[in-house]
């Protein structure tokens, strides 16, 4: 695909994580989509393949988040097989905590779908509001 079409596919994903909706960003996913989480909390680390990322990764934060998680893109740049977006959550943990966190996420897309994101945030929060993911 063109870098403009990873970039509308992100575009539609983020729309639907605005909503609270995460299906198609899960749909989206390659069966080996590895997600790395930057920093030095215990959420940091490579999860490696989509049943780790959603057993791993988003079993746990969904469990720490009251609501539906709401995450909303503010800039998207494209260059082949990448895409850069800047977000923000709008978030709070089931112990009453915001979760309103900044991100930068690291695309890389192959043949429609999502092969890899590396995440950049603000970890002090992660650790503060999330604790541990176990």
């Amino acid at each position: 695909m063109s870098a403009a079409a990873n970039k509308r596919l992100l575009q539609q994903i983020f729309a639907e994580l605005a909503q609270g909706n995460s299906r198609l960003f899960v749909d989206s996913m390659a069966d080996d989509f590895r997600w790395t989480v930057i920093g030095g909390t215990k959420w940091s680390r490579t999860y490696d393949g989509k049943a780790a990322v959603l057993a791993e990764l988003f079993a746990p934060l969904r469990a720490a988040i009251a609501d539906k998680i709401v995450l909303t893109a503010h800039r998207f740049i494209a260059e082949d097989d990448y895409v850069v977006v800047e977000a923000r959550g709008s978030n709070t943990t089931k112990a009453g905590v915001p979760y309103n966190n900044s991100y930068c996420h690291v695309f890389r897309l192959g043949g429609g779908k999502l092969q890899a994101v590396t995440e950049y945030c603000d970890t002090e929060l992660v650790a503060t509001a999330l604790g541990d993911p176990r």
